[in-house]
């Protein structure tokens, strides 16, 4: 490809990337006009089922996108994303009933899981050979930190001014945009020979995501942690990890091959990622179960402290980049991440009822600069150590583990928050918390921001584990050209 069309084809990757991310928060913005629309007698119960389709489709099938990369190359798979995701916009858009929303926003997410996954690959491809395949890790936290904040505000534009379909519609241009100059503009490397896909072990992977997702949401709601549904539910999640593992060790073309994790770079990055996932949902879920149940402060207005945190991950993604070119390493900048954000949590940990707002505001903005750090950076240290031929699942099981330590971190910050707070206020349920009055709200509310605090320790420690493996990262240096990628017209 010339330079020009680098260019373009790189910025046709952000365009991408930033659909994701707005598509990952726009969403919640609309939710009282979808239901006030389609369903306003039972729609808010089903509200959960709203995000929980697009993110089970997305995460279910993320092992196999990888391997569609490395099979059939990275354009195709691209493009294939991008058409499902577009189809099941349109269908969004048009759905008459929740029930149609809900099944067709998992339309959409299994072209969402691909998003921004197969961009990344597409990325780490168009670079010169003998450029590092992971650059440009700063715009990871640029594009996630101005979607966070971005993403609700044009989501409750759209719906206050127009119509709550538009936030389905607007991906319509944006993504023919993407599909049409994919198609024209994009040469990318792709593999020389056809090898088998392994259907069997994408099936097994995503019934262990899709159970493990469903365990997390509804352990402790739905269903007791101890009831046979959910302990049910559990062992065939297990089962069905144990069977995932054991066909990876045995099939000739796995869909996440086991030598993957022979190579300490991507064993140790796939780990902090998790870990990163982890601690990134017991911040933000419980950041705003603090503002809203011990400081009395309305949902809406909560919301609008995720801003202080996307604008921390926005300044350092501006920056981290030309920090890398200066002469830091990348291993330097992920220390640096993993350090601010166990700082940050353990500054949290220690708010109490009259902690000035503004203190908070400032240790999610130094949250956000940690995270800034890290998104981005470790999917480019593992496609650095991922043989070219691997390159695509290798960067889909980043996003993999993340989504994985994201749905355990609401199942042990979950139950962390029961279990002090019952300690403290025992018999009393968390929900009747906001209807006490006196001295029993007020004891109710000290116990509630202890156990938050243990929240907000526990997942302190959650990344200063990520921390230790951080400092055990040797990031490989830029290497020649490896002879297996052989760059053909997709």
């Amino acid at each position: 490809m010339t330079e020009p069309q680098r260019k373009l084809g790189m910025l046709l990757c952000l365009i991408t990337i930033i659909l994701a991310v707005l598509d990952m928060n726009i969403v919640s913005a609309a939710t009282v006009p979808i239901v006030r629309d389609l369903d306003p007698v039972h729609g808010v119960d089903r509200l959960p089922w709203l995000v929980s389709a697009f993110a089970l489709a997305a995460t279910a099938l993320l092992p196999l996108y990888g391997k569609l990369c490395d099979v059939y190359g990275a354009k195709r798979a691209l493009l294939g994303a991008v058409g499902v995701f577009l189809l099941g916009s349109a269908l969004c858009g048009a759905a008459q009933s929740m029930t149609q929303l809900i099944a067709f926003r998992a339309v959409q997410g299994i072209g969402g899981g691909g998003l921004m996954s197969v961009t990344m690959v597409v990325m780490a491809q168009l670079k010169d050979p003998g450029e590092a395949k992971g650059g440009g890790g700063g715009m990871g936290g640029l594009v996630g930190g101005a979607g966070m904040a971005v993403g609700p505000l044009i989501g409750a534009l759209l719906a206050d001014h127009l119509d709550w379909r538009w936030i389905f519609y607007v991906n319509l241009p944006l993504g023919l945009l993407v599909l049409v100059g994919s198609a024209v503009l994009l040469k990318l490397p792709r593999s020389a020979g056809r090898r088998g896909l392994d259907f069997p072990g994408a099936a097994l992977a995503a019934a262990f995501a899709t159970g493990l997702l469903l365990v997390t949401e509804w352990g402790g709601k739905t269903y007791a942690w101890t009831s046979p549904e959910l302990l049910a539910l559990a062992a065939g999640t297990l089962a069905a990890l144990g069977l995932f593992l054991w066909r990876q060790a045995t099939v000739a073309e796995p869909v996440l091959p086991l030598s993957l994790f022979r190579v300490p770079e991507i064993r140790i990055g796939f780990a902090v990622q998790g870990l990163v996932g982890m601690g990134l949902m017991g911040a933000i879920m419980y950041v705003m179960l603090y503002l809203q149940v011990a400081r009395g402060v309305a949902a809406t207005s909560a919301s609008l402290y995720l801003i202080p945190m996307a604008l921390g991950m926005t300044a350092v993604g501006l920056v981290v980049d030309r920090l890398t070119a200066r002469g830091w390493s990348v291993r330097a900048v992920l220390v640096s991440g993993a350090a601010c954000a166990t700082a940050a949590l353990l500054l949290l940990g220690l708010s109490g009822p009259d902690t000035s707002l503004w203190l908070v505001r400032a240790e999610l903005v130094l949250l956000g600069l940690g995270l800034g750090q890290l998104i981005g950076h470790l999917i480019g240290v593992v496609q650095e150590a991922a043989p070219a031929h691997q390159l695509g699942v290798a960067t889909t099981g980043i996003r993999f583990f993340q989504t994985l330590g994201s749905a355990l971190g609401a199942a042990f910050f979950g139950t962390v928050l029961a279990r002090a707070f019952d300690s403290g206020e025992p018999g009393t349920a968390l929900g009747a918390v906001g209807g006490l009055t006196g001295a029993a709200r007020s004891h109710a509310v000290h116990s509630f921001i202890d156990a938050v605090d243990v929240v907000f320790f526990s997942a302190a420690g959650v990344m200063a584990l990520a921390l230790v493996l951080a400092l055990r990262l040797r990031p490989r240096p830029v290497a020649e050209p490896l002879p297996e990628r052989q760059v053909l017209a997709a």
